[in-house]
């Protein structure tokens, strides 16, 4: 009888991880878009905060490219100075990553 509640427990408990991880993933993709979006946001204050979100993130070629499009977007001198110096040190940090072996 104590061994089949233990069992339970242990069932019980790996469900809610799995639910948090779930959860939590799903709030990460959530914060990523919704940063995306602000990228382009008419509001200067929200491209801001979107800039230093992304310069925080580790650098991948669709945020380099995402950045490439925002350099020939935005109008105001200060964030598109800001978004070049992401922009070349994210390019710095993928030209530095080993290509791995096959070529992919």
């Amino acid at each position: 009888m104590e061994r089949k509640s233990i069992v339970r427990v242990a069932w019980i408990t790996a469900a809610a991880f799995a639910a948090v991880g779930a959860f939590g993933t799903l709030l990460v993709r959530d914060q990523i878009s919704r940063h995306r979006r602000n990228l382009f946001s008419p509001n200067s204050f929200r491209r801001l905060a979107a800039l230093g979100y992304l310069t925080g993130r580790p650098a991948t070629v669709d945020t380099v490219l995402l950045l490439r499009d925002y350099l020939a977007w935005e109008p105001r001198p200060m964030l598109r100075k800001r978004a070049e110096a992401t922009l070349e040190e994210m390019e710095r940090s993928l030209a530095a990553r080993p290509i791995p072996a096959g070529g992919v």
